[in-house]
């Protein structure tokens, strides 16, 4: 009996809404947002510029120019914003709500979008470790404490912050690697602020930075 009641627990487990309680939809009750397009091919930045708005608002391409969102507050708003600008390019639409679908469909469709979450988390670690990493390594190793390097390395890591809750925000089936990812940008902040503290400590013991104040004629 133990073993049946773990299959009943395994078959319920899947992509889950992040923060999902009782009275939240499961996944097999949640609707849809099925949008149908189509761009001028010329210029060709038009069509890019609405591919990549899609990506943005956290779209899942079933096929070219077919996409589709959970039926949420949030994507209807960025959904809106997509029609906007397809219609400025001279394009058009078609909008489909979907009512629930069978469980199996709906348990496909969280499943891909789960997948696209864990693929940008990963994208995010390997940009933590392949390069923001690496780089104050290497400003150590050469001893590069500047305030100029310092501020650089700054702004790659709020670029990398901003990044992850854009992913995050639209991460609505919470894949596993948001918390690892959370955890290594935890990790990369602490490697930056010991660098710019050294930054601070060098400075701080260089006559040449706040002059010779002890000196008297």
């Amino acid at each position: 009996m133990a073993r049946k009641k773990s299959d009943s627990r395994a078959k319920r487990s899947g992509p889950q809404r992040e923060g999902a309680t009782a009275n939240e939809p499961s996944v097999a009750a949640l609707s849809w947002l099925l949008l149908v397009y189509r761009v001028p091919s010329e210029p060709s930045r038009n069509r890019v510029s609405v591919w990549r708005e899609l990506k943005r608002q956290g779209a899942l391409f079933l096929q070219q120019c077919v996409c589709i969102f959970p039926d949420r507050t949030e994507c209807r708003k960025g959904v809106d914003t997509v029609i906007e600008k397809i219609a400025a390019t001279g394009g058009t639409h078609f909008l489909f709500p979907l009512a629930p679908l069978p469980a199996g469909e709906a348990e496909r469709l969280a499943t891909a979008f789960h997948e696209l979450s864990t693929k940008e988390y990963e994208e995010i670690m390997e940009e933590c470790d392949t390069k923001f990493v690496r780089e104050i390594a290497y400003e150590r190793e050469r001893e590069n404490y500047t305030y100029e390097e310092a501020e650089e390395i700054r702004e790659d890591f709020e670029k990398i912050q901003r990044w992850f809750r854009r992913v995050v925000d639209r991460d609505w089936f919470h894949a596993e690697r948001r918390e690892q990812v959370a955890e290594q940008i935890a990790h990369c902040e602490q490697l930056l602020e010991a660098f710019e503290e050294e930054v601070y400590r060098r400075a701080g013991s260089d006559p040449a930075v706040h002059g010779d104040h002890g000196k008297t004629d």
